[in-house]
């Protein structure tokens, strides 16, 4: 009798191999990596941290209010008005007797706060109306875009400034004024990604489904345009800083008693021939570091967001 033979055949099991163990990545992963590489970037971004940090947590330590006169100093701010702790005016006191410690918190949340409401107005507006004008094409386009070219032969700061004198200088006009008009370079820039995305095969199948056209321009259009956005979004806000700082330099801006970095910069450049150079020094340094740091974290993200790094 014969015996069986039983013969085993070792269970297949799934080659690991280094293909297997590559994991796929996003675009922002991707991007995440990249900035993070950016030393520049990546500091300048802690910086304007700490800045929105200081004008939270800085009128917890401010050992006067921004609406108190030291009338002690009065008629001697040269001598009296210096900075000093055991005075409390960390930053020293403007010409009236007011602390500037105060005074640059408030002008630094005004700046930051105009800068970024200018630039999420000029965002939406500006995308929607690239995205449309660039999707439908045409004489739509035609048209929406020479609307865009007659607006920018218009001087812009004419444009603000007589915004200002009819409806009257105040923060919500300010920035709206500047967003209005901040959103013709947006759009020209989304109209030019749309016409490049609008062709793509995901575009086409959403097409083939029966998508509406708005709805491909919400859905599809809009999000994938979403890196060069931010992007522009971040440049955009240094230059709305440094237009309201230029407003208010020359008096049509921010009016007292709430104050601007550039409105506080305009009042210690009057002050600069007693000797009270502290009065510019401050305000000046923050809204330089707000700018470059912003600058600089705009750049590191369009390196991070550049396809031909992929």
């Amino acid at each position: 009798m014969l015996a069986e033979t039983r013969v085993e055949t070792p269970s297949a099991e799934p080659e690991v191999g280094p293909a297997a163990l590559i994991k796929g990545r996003s675009l922002w992963q991707d991007a995440g990596v990249r900035f993070m590489r950016n030393k520049a970037a990546v500091v300048s971004v802690i910086v304007l941290i700490a800045v929105v940090l200081f004008t939270f947590i800085g009128p917890l330590f401010a050992a006067w209010s921004i609406e108190k006169i030291d009338w002690s100093i009065i008629g001697m701010v040269a001598e009296k008005g210096q900075p000093s702790i055991e005075t409390g005016h960390f930053f020293g006191a403007d010409e009236v007797g007011r602390d500037l410690f105060s005074r640059v918190i408030q002008g630094t949340q005004i700046s930051l706060a105009v800068g970024i409401l200018g630039a999420a107005v000029a965002v939406v507006v500006g995308t929607l109306y690239g995205a449309v004008a660039g999707y439908f094409g045409g004489r739509l386009d035609s048209a929406m875009m020479r609307f865009v070219d007659i607006i920018y032969s218009i001087p812009f700061l004419f444009i603000l400034i007589l915004m200002l004198i009819i409806f009257g200088r105040s923060f919500v006009v300010l920035f709206m004024g500047i967003g209005l008009i901040s959103w013709l370079g947006m759009a020209r820039v989304v109209r030019g990604q749309t016409l490049t995305l609008k062709n793509r095969e995901f575009v086409e199948a959403a097409i083939a489904t029966g998508v509406k056209p708005l709805a491909v321009v919400f859905r599809h259009i809009v999000p994938n345009l979403l890196g060069i956005v931010v992007v522009y979004a971040t440049l955009l806000i240094p230059e709305i800083i440094l237009l309201e700082s230029f407003i208010s330099f020359l008096g049509l801006g921010i009016q007292e008693p709430n104050t601007s970095l550039g409105a506080l910069i305009s009042e210690g450049a009057q002050t600069m021939q007693y000797g009270e150079l502290w009065q510019i020094g401050f305000p000046l340094a923050f809204f330089v570091v707000i700018l470059f740091s912003f600058f600089f974290a705009g750049d590191g993200l369009r390196d991070a967001l550049d396809p031909k790094d992929r």
